[in-house]
């Protein structure tokens, strides 16, 4: 959809949403908006249509391919589902119109007559501008309209209490980490707050690994130190120094000594290396066997729950000690090998000759052609004495390389694949 300047809701009231074919699945009844954080313009989040079978439902804005004065162009399936309002969704038409506002330039308490959206990037949209009258006027009384930013309306949208936190954290609990990150992405500072107050450090520690880095240094600068170190403990260490990487020194080396010895021992390692170099990127945690290893104990250590896919991609077969940095590293293992091969065969029997381990000064680029160059989603970190000191994945090379609000980018266009409502 190409840009377009605002649109009023009321001139979208009532009009006919067709899907791609051309026909007619129902009427626009209603706007649905959502106030997000850091002052930024409330969400558009969808509309509220009434289908031919006197249903009410929800559609999301992110499927909307294109608003005018005389229809509204949709794409996908319809999700017949009788529309319920959540909590801190707005409904524009019915909830916003007529209330009263004073705005602190206005000699007189005002009305609000309409609200305009616009989109602005990707399927997004937001709430653009307010249409305002003066406040105490009938309806069929002329009065001069005067259409201000909505950031000039004060309390347009009620500021959330924490009283539903705990509400809010029993449906988060259903949620994967991406999707919890997403809602406290969009979640007023005052209920960001009390959620995270009332989420478990695990939870916790998931969400904050999807969120941008300028919003998880502002979540753990509000929480306290002892509950810091308990949530960093709860996050791989890669992601943890990269998070307290981005904190100031001295709040960095309290949580540091707050830390479990081991688990600061691994983020103290990451933060020796710089961030760029296969060595600030690898997890010092991967799937690490001994060379007596059978495929059996392969699987079984590929399968903990909290391996992630790209790492459970390779075992890494060493020297004991084999937690890092090991003894001598001897070579790596396809999890595809080990699923085409008997239970009792030694992994060390399978080992990919061809898969050369990186340095921990490599910089990103070296490992990013390293990746494209041996089609390979996991690759080992070793030193000059050939032990194993951890593993890198694709995706913590990606996180380095793509720009840096990916992440706030991404997470406002996670509902283009989720029929909300």
């Amino acid at each position: 959809m190409s840009a377009t300047s605002s649109i009023f809701v009321s001139r979208i009231k009532g009009l006919p949403m067709l899907d791609a074919n051309g026909d007619q699945v129902g009427k626009v009844r209603d706007v649905v908006i959502q106030n997000r954080s850091s002052r930024r313009s409330p969400k558009v989040k969808g509309l509220v249509v009434d289908l031919f079978a006197h249903r009410r439902i929800f559609f999301p804005m992110e499927r909307v391919r294109s608003v005018d004065g005389n229809q509204v162009i949709i794409s996908g399936l319809v999700n017949t589902r009788r529309f319920e309002a959540r909590e801190r969704e707005v409904l524009v038409t019915a909830q916003l119109f007529d209330r009263t506002v004073q705005r602190a330039d206005s000699p007189v308490p005002e009305t609000i007559y309409d609200v305009a959206i616009r989109h602005t990037r990707g399927r997004e949209w937001e709430l653009a501008e307010v249409a305002l009258r003066e406040a105490g006027r009938r309806p069929f009384q002329r009065s001069h309209v005067t259409i201000v930013d909505w950031s000039e309306v004060p309390d347009f949208i009620d500021n959330p209490g924490p009283q539903d936190a705990e509400q809010q954290v029993m449906r988060l609990s259903e949620l994967k980490p991406a999707d919890v990150a997403r809602e406290l992405h969009d979640m007023d500072a005052t209920l960001r707050a009390a959620v995270v107050e009332a989420m478990d450090d695990e939870r916790l520690a998931e969400a904050l690994e999807e969120l941008p880095e300028d919003e998880q240094v502002a979540v753990i600068n509000a929480l306290d130190t002892d509950r810091v170190a308990d949530i960093l403990e709860e996050m791989d260490p890669d992601d943890a120094a990269d998070l307290i990487a981005e904190l100031e020194p001295a709040l960095a080396e309290n949580i540091l000594q707050r830390m479990e010895p081991e688990e600061a021992k691994d983020v103290r390692t990451l933060l020796s290396y710089d961030a760029a170099t296969a060595g600030g990127l690898m997890n010092p945690e991967p799937v690490v066997l001994g060379i007596d290893a059978t495929v059996a104990d392969a699987l079984a250590g590929v399968r903990r729950e909290e391996v992630t896919p790209a790492m459970a991609a390779l075992a890494f077969i060493c020297r004991s000690p084999l937690d890092t940095p090991t003894g001598r590293y001897v070579g790596a293992v396809h999890i595809q090998r080990l699923l085409r091969e008997p239970p009792s065969v030694l992994v060390a029997s399978l080992i990919d000759p061809d898969i050369a381990p990186l340095t921990p000064q490599s910089n990103v680029a070296q490992v990013s052609r390293y990746f494209a160059t041996y089609d390979l989603v996991c690759a080992p970190v070793v030193d000059a004495e050939r032990r194993l000191l951890g593993a890198v994945t694709v995706d913590d090379v990606l996180d380095h390389i793509l720009p840096n609000d990916w992440r706030g980018v991404q997470l406002d266009r996670l509902d283009a694949e989720v029929i909300d409502g």
